[in-house]
């Protein structure tokens, strides 16, 4: 074991954070050109793209409970979650590379329809994402005691992920999609594989820290309160059907209120590009304040306040970000001011929820809760690719995307009061109070 690893170090917090930024970045990269690729270059529908999107959270929904459930009971490679992350970067890189060449691959395996072939690329490259995000989640929660050092391995996996992934938006704004697309697939590769070789993972998954784990002591482990793990993914759910709509339809938005384009079929290749830089600009602001805010301000801000408050509070500030560009959102300039204030909440979304889920559930399964907290992100993201797209191409004013975003994320901020403070942060609370 690094002697980083036995201290807690920020360096040791910063490799461990890694992995789970491969998968992140493997996101961006489809977010920012999956989209695109197919409206642009291969000019499907916006419905289309929807069913695209559908093939992602149908890998996810067993994929992720299966491999959490695996990862918790095996052992080879010399650890339990690095083979997977090893295995599942691997396939990401390689489905990333084969992103701008569906049209090769429907012509070599002489596959008629090219939406056979996005289907199969997007299903194959969530899978892969599937199978590693889950065991770079649970990594951070056994290699970290509870409380405030459990705060502080999620706060800066989004710290790391947020920061690379505005490295993959100013990468695409820059040089375009394509070198976006070939570069992500190397940073994914040696990510996710390289950092997981440095970490050692305890052999035995009991007690409530990591040198207990590895020196077998007894400890009792953690009783899984279902009540609370209910509430936090209902309401973890409702923030994702709003994410999600974002990601999938935002090139329906810009398309048309800030460029007037309302037939992909039409678009010049010029404005194809603006409208891809205008997509990765939009989500490079969110991003820079999604991997600012984590370690910097929300962890301290959690301290003081508890996890749950601070979450509900940066949730509610997405909802107004989100009806923000619904009302306001009419040029480039002011989509990246609102972009900024829907990153609030972003930064939040992609670390708290996960220290707050692993106070109620069992240590040991920390895999197969994992999964199924998972679950509060997939079926929201099959929600949205299968039937919000109907809704959103029939749809005269594209603002609808943002309208149905905005409620969302006050239902769910709404919802978040019904969620309670785990033990041993309310206990850090009480003692600082």
């Amino acid at each position: 074991m690094l002697k980083i690893q036995e201290r807690l170090t920020n360096g040791f917090y910063a490799i461990m954070s890694l992995p789970a930024t491969a998968m992140g970045f493997a996101l961006c990269v489809q977010i920012a050109a999956l989209s695109w690729i197919l409206s642009t270059r291969y000019n499907l529908d916006i419905h289309q793209v929807g069913f695209v999107w559908a093939a992602g959270p149908l890998a996810g929904i067993l994929g992720q409970v299966i491999i959490g459930v695996v990862s918790d009971r095996v052992w080879f490679w010399g650890g339990r979650r690095r083979p997977f992350i090893i295995i599942g970067g691997t396939m990401a890189a390689a489905m990333l590379l084969a992103l701008p060449n569906l049209d090769l691959i429907r012509r070599t395996c002489g596959i008629g329809n090219i939406m056979v072939v996005a289907i199969i690329v997007a299903l194959t490259l969530d899978m892969a994402i599937n199978i590693s995000f889950n065991p770079t989640r649970s990594l951070i929660a056994d290699l970290t005691p509870d409380g405030k050092p459990r705060t502080k391995g999620y706060t800066w996996m989004q710290t790391i992920s947020g920061c690379c992934g505005v490295l993959a938006y100013i990468l695409g704004a820059v040089w375009g999609n394509q070198f976006l697309i070939y570069f992500g697939a190397g940073f994914v590769l040696v990510t996710s594989i390289v950092p997981t070789l440095l970490t050692s993972e305890p052999r035995v998954l009991a007690g409530s820290c990591p040198a207990a784990a590895q020196t077998g002591a007894s400890a009792a482990p953690h009783q899984t309160n279902v009540n609370q793990l209910v509430r936090i993914s209902i309401a973890h759910a409702l923030t994702w059907l709003g994410v999600q709509t974002m990601f999938v339809y935002i090139f329906a938005y810009i398309s048309q209120m800030l460029f007037q384009v309302t037939d992909n079929s039409q678009l010049t290749t010029p404005q194809s590009a603006e409208i891809g830089r205008t997509i990765s600009l939009a989500f490079m602001v969110l991003n820079t304040v999604g991997f600012i805010l984590p370690a910097f301000v929300l962890e301290p801000i959690a301290a003081r306040i508890g996890r749950v408050r601070t979450h509900r509070i940066c949730v509610a500030i997405m909802a107004v970000g989100y009806l923000g560009v619904l009302v306001l959102g009419r040029s480039p300039s002011s989509l990246y001011v609102l972009m900024a204030v829907i990153g609030v909440g972003w930064a939040s979304v992609v670390s708290l929820p996960f220290a707050i889920m692993s106070e109620y559930v069992d240590r040991a399964r920390m895999g197969l809760y994992m999964g199924l907290f998972n679950l509060s992100v997939v079926i929201p993201q099959l929600i949205v690719s299968l039937f919000f797209g109907s809704i959103v191409k029939d749809a005269a004013d594209k603002g609808i995307i943002f309208a149905i975003c905005g409620a969302a994320l006050a239902v769910s901020a709404a919802l978040w009061l019904l969620v309670r403070e785990g033990k041993s942060v309310a206990a850090a609370l009480s003692v600082s109070e």
